[in-house]
């Protein structure tokens, strides 16, 4: 049976240990600003999309550093106006994993979304959400140096 969670794979012209460094300490560049890094398996970090579309804390359950960073969601508020209320959680237990592979001179970066299936509310918006994010955002961030994340109003993207 395959898989329906979320997957994507991006190659990148960045090298292994700045992939990691993007996936642990530097997502304010490419996906928004956590309230703090992932250094240590354990650490948590609030993921919020101001202005008021809720927020989900992670917390790591694998960080290999240029090879796996894993996350489990430990709360979840997922607000989007028309969507049933079972929408705010529903990402609550998933995992997200990155493993990260060296390809010669650049880097493979596959996303699995575990939890993250299309008979959940949310499927639809998260999965067009994970695309600009981490297909376009962190792949140009690791190749350009700029990403696109998101920003609340008024403030840009922070070293």
């Amino acid at each position: 049976m395959t898989s329906q969670n979320y997957k994507r794979i991006i190659t990148v012209e960045a090298d292994a240990r700045k992939a990691y460094w993007a996936l642990t300490q530097g997502m304010h560049k490419w996906w928004t600003t956590p309230d703090a890094p992932m250094v240590t398996v354990g650490d948590r970090s609030t993921f919020s999309f101001p202005p008021g579309n809720g927020y989900w804390t992670f917390e790591a359950t694998i960080l290999n550093p240029n090879q796996c960073v894993e996350m489990i969601c430990v709360d979840a508020l997922h607000l989007h106006e028309g969507m049933p209320k079972e929408i705010e959680t529903e990402w609550l237990d998933t995992r997200v994993r990155w493993d990260i592979h060296s390809k010669g001179d650049n880097t493979e970066i596959a996303i699995e979304h575990q939890g993250l299936i299309p008979q959940l509310h949310c499927y639809e918006i998260c999965e067009a959400g994970w695309d600009m994010f981490f297909v376009e955002s962190l792949k140009a961030y690791l190749n350009t140096g700029i990403g696109n994340p998101h920003l609340a109003p008024s403030t840009t993207a922070q070293d």
